[in-house]
């Protein structure tokens, strides 16, 4: 029987194995309560080779248990995890220039600064989670912060890094206008901030119109700043899971904007590069292609398996369903799946391994002797929230109701602020809002407030 036969039953297995496999190995092994934040140097076993701290990591687990509380259930040991990444972050993650840093030591002494604004991404991502369920003023602010200070940097390219990958000199890079276009998107909408909005639109934009090659039926990583091909090596990099996650990233954005022919346009994509990137020979997805077809690819790692793009696959695919329900986007999500949990768990511990080899085989040698040695706490834990909740509106005859609406019915009115006025006029008035009629206090707290349950 095929995982898509029987959706209610699909859907319990993930409910199972984010809430029986992946949070609780997290739980046991990398919430770090004596100074803050999440270990992420962990082996399989739980085994921690290092406490230094990547600012990346810690950025996207504020999202992920932010996510969990706000999107499968409000539990206070949740909450407490998001808090605690929460006061690490605001106290350690920023230099005097209000940039976001890369790499921190164990009690948040900075050993590489500002280095990639990738950061500051998952730092907006992370910053507006959080606020949805807490309500904090701080994490609002910070996250505004954050969008003026990258808006600025973006607007002179070659002015800001992007480590661990090098922007090609006058070229620029798909997955900058990828995070962007999503984090601005979900800032935009807890604010109700229309300049936020367009930030992301215009980012979103540029994927398909500039990065998304028709005549080529793939994504490119790179091209020049007007959007024609650079025609080197690295111009010619295709890494097929980034393009799906980032297809997946803009079909939330045009279907809040109710744009039908850009949601058709995605879901082509994502079938364009889970076709590209099988392994016809051993099964699974390729790490990087070369858009030219050339065995040399310009991208590291580029012919191994890792965990993250099978993770993104497999909840574009059933979105994708969703919204054309083409048989397709089934048979592919069966064939993702089936080969990602025949090989990447580790049932003796609950998480996944990260890498395999191109053959589908676990290295040899451990997570710590590879470059960027980290367990990853985004891709695994937020594709299961993201095909539960779709498979819930795929197995429900009741209206959908988004985790925003849900945030909604719970008494909160730290959704959206007036319309009036300017952004920062709207911002102060979004967190003055913290009365329900009757006296009753919304989840929009006073930042000396504890907002635990």
């Amino acid at each position: 029987m095929k995982p898509s036969e029987d959706l209610k039953k699909l859907l319990s297995f993930y409910e199972s194995e984010l809430l029986g496999n992946v949070i609780p190995w997290w739980m046991e092994h990398a919430i770090d309560w004596e100074n803050g934040g999440i270990l992420q140097f962990i082996e399989d076993d739980g085994t921690v080779v290092s406490q230094d701290k990547y600012l990346w990591s810690q950025l996207r687990a504020l999202y992920t248990w932010s996510a969990l509380y706000n999107n499968i259930g409000q539990r206070h040991e949740w909450l407490e995890v998001a808090e605690n990444i929460f006061e690490f972050v605001l106290a350690h993650g920023r230099d005097d220039e209000g940039r976001w840093v890369y790499w921190v030591d164990q009690d948040g002494k900075v050993k590489e600064g500002a280095n990639s604004i990738y950061s500051d991404g998952f730092a907006i991502m992370g910053m507006t989670e959080y606020a949805k369920a807490t309500g904090d003023q701080r994490a609002i602010q910070a996250a505004l912060e954050t969008y003026d200070n990258v808006q600025k940097r973006l607007a002179v390219p070659g002015s800001y890094l992007t480590a661990p990958y090098t922007i090609p000199e006058g070229a620029k890079a798909h997955g900058v206008s990828m995070i962007f276009s999503t984090v601005f998107h979900e800032l935009g909408k807890l604010l109700d901030d229309a300049e936020i909005l367009q930030a992301s639109y215009e980012h979103a934009v540029q994927i398909m119109d500039h990065f998304r090659k028709p005549e080529r039926k793939l994504l490119l990583e790179y091209t020049l700043l007007d959007g024609s091909e650079l025609d080197t090596p690295v111009g010619r990099a295709v890494v097929p899971g980034h393009a799906i996650e980032s297809m997946w990233f803009v079909m939330h954005i045009f279907r809040d904007r109710r744009e039908k022919e850009r949601i058709a346009q995605a879901i082509e994509s994502i079938k364009w590069h889970i076709e590209a990137c099988w392994d016809a020979e051993f099964g699974g997805m390729l790490l990087a292609i070369d858009a030219d077809g050339n065995d040399e690819v310009a991208w590291e790692h580029h012919e191994n398996k890792f965990w993250w793009p099978h993770t993104e696959a497999m909840y574009a695919l059933l979105l994708a369903y969703e919204h054309c329900g083409e048989q397709w986007c089934l048979e592919w999500h069966d064939q993702v799946h089936e080969w990602a949990y025949a090989h990447f768990p580790v049932p003796e511990h609950g998480e996944w391994h990260m890498r395999l080899t191109h053959e589908g085989k676990v290295p040899e040698e451990l997570l710590s002797l590879i470059a960027l040695p980290i367990k990853d706490p985004l891709h695994l834990p937020r594709a299961l929230m993201m095909c539960i909740e779709v498979l819930g509106r795929l197995t429900s005859e009741q209206p959908h109701l988004t985790p925003f609406s849900k945030h909604l019915l719970r008494g909160s009115k730290t959704a959206f602020c007036s319309r009036g006025g300017n952004r920062r006029q709207r911002h102060e008035a979004l967190i003055l809002r913290h009365l329900l009629p009757g006296g009753r206090k919304s989840t929009l707290v006073a930042s000396n407030q504890s907002s635990r349950l």
